[in-house]
């Protein structure tokens, strides 16, 4: 049995098939992976990765496992695939998640072919899993899957005590110990009217009287949601890293696939080495980065915005470029995906009867609201461009130029948590 000190848990006690998994290749890669990405540029502490945080998790899956009684091969299962849940990321996180996907099809749960092989597969044989079945419980396949990939996940649970801690924002403190030993498993055919389930496996709920722990989870992700997953600094700065990433691809012969497997030090040194991406990555490095110059509420968008797929934005980007006179490379346009709100589906148990909490709680509807009051599309430019931009991108997307440049001249930060 290996134990491991903690920030979040305290002492974490890895044994059997995680502590066989602990030292592959694969899995010591994630120390080089930040879990927040950029986020250390406006909060200089959240500086964890991905393999803490995949400690964190086999924690609270093998509590969640002691609690339900599940054991042998199917524990087994389970304790791997929290352990090696992670193992898909790419540099940076979620952050070029999009761009290696359109290239490779692949998510970072798409895991079958990474376990499959090397030393995780050779480890997972030797006890007597199929590495097959534990990539299905990753990408949430399977009976009792829910526990690393679901709405309820003990996944979640660690991330989001943990970058709270790394934060310093208290948002996002939950009680996981109430959370875990709350947890039961329901056949299908005990799910209320409104669910949706067939039958076919499983559903993780939370037992009798536990509303306001699941209302608790929503709660955290919304409100660390603004401060810290989709600050303005942390955007500008993902954004400036998506585009060197495919400018990357593009003048390189560096591959989808292999950008997928490289850690952050490995991507950063990729780009300062080339010189279609040296002048990002000296921004980045420096943190010189370009600026908002249009930061628009979800309602002044236009639906054609909305709707535009990866190459529509690109002309758009293009078209902004031209209207201002600046070049190609000045222009970043940000449009995030629809505001979802995965959480709220989450089952609770009310008289006997289990429910979708968006059914339960009238919470749902208020935080839905609040999301979408928060969403933001962004254009950013040079600090010497921005005006300029500005006003082209508001012409070009259909946008009120007055209410939306200046808006952001007249928010620029002026307090710390605002840098």
């Amino acid at each position: 049995m290996t134990t491991v000190k903690d920030t979040v848990h305290d002492h974490i006690e890895i044994d059997g098939v995680g502590a066989a998994l602990l030292d592959t290749p694969a899995v010591q890669r994630l120390r080089h992976v930040k879990q927040l990405g950029t986020v250390q540029l406006v909060y200089p502490s959240a500086n964890h990765t991905r393999f803490e945080h995949s400690l964190g998790v086999y924690h609270l899956a093998r509590q969640a496992l002691d609690h339900l009684g599940i054991e042998g091969l199917r524990a087994d299962r389970i304790e791997a695939a929290a352990m090696l849940h992670d193992v898909g990321h790419g540099p940076f996180s979620h952050n070029l998640e999009s761009l290696t996907h359109r290239r490779t099809g692949k998510y970072h749960d798409d895991v079958a072919e990474l376990l499959d092989g090397g030393e995780v597969g050779a480890v997972l044989r030797d006890h007597g899993l199929d590495p097959g079945r534990v990539a299905d419980v990753v990408a949430g396949e399977g009976t009792y899957a829910g526990l690393v990939s679901g709405e309820l996940d003990v996944d979640r649970m660690d991330y989001l005590v943990r970058d709270a801690y790394h934060t310093g924002v208290p948002y996002g403190t939950i009680d996981t110990e109430r959370f875990v030993r709350e947890l039961t498993f329901v056949e299908g055919n005990e799910i209320g009217g409104n669910g949706t389930d067939d039958g076919s496996s499983p559903t993780l709920v939370l037992d009798e009287g536990n509303v306001q722990t699941a209302e608790s989870l929503l709660l955290a992700r919304a409100l660390m949601n603004p401060v810290v997953y989709t600050h303005h600094v942390a955007r500008i700065s993902k954004a400036m890293l998506r585009r060197a990433a495919a400018d990357l691809l593009d003048a390189t012969a560096t591959t989808a696939a292999e950008l997928r497997r490289m850690d952050d030090h490995d991507f950063l040194a990729a780009i300062r080495d080339r010189p279609a991406t040296a002048e990002l990555s000296r921004r980045y490095d420096e943190r010189d980065l370009y600026k908002r110059a249009v930061w628009a509420e979800y309602d002044d968008v236009p639906d054609r915005v909305h709707d535009a797929d990866h190459e529509a934005e690109l002309s758009l980007e293009r078209e902004i470029a031209e209207t201002a006179g600046v070049a190609r490379e000045d222009v970043i346009l940000d449009v995030p995906p629809e505001p979802s709100m995965r959480e709220s589906t989450a089952r609770v148990t009310v008289n006997g009867e289990v429910r979708r909490l968006e059914r339960q709680s009238p919470l749902v509807s208020a935080l839905r609201v609040a999301q979408r009051n928060q969403w933001r599309l962004g254009v950013y430019a040079p600090d010497s461009a921005t005006d300029r931009v500005g006003r082209a991108a508001a012409d070009v997307l259909g946008l009120d130029p007055d209410a939306l440049v200046i808006e952001v001249r007249k928010a620029m930060p002026t307090t710390l948590d605002e840098f």
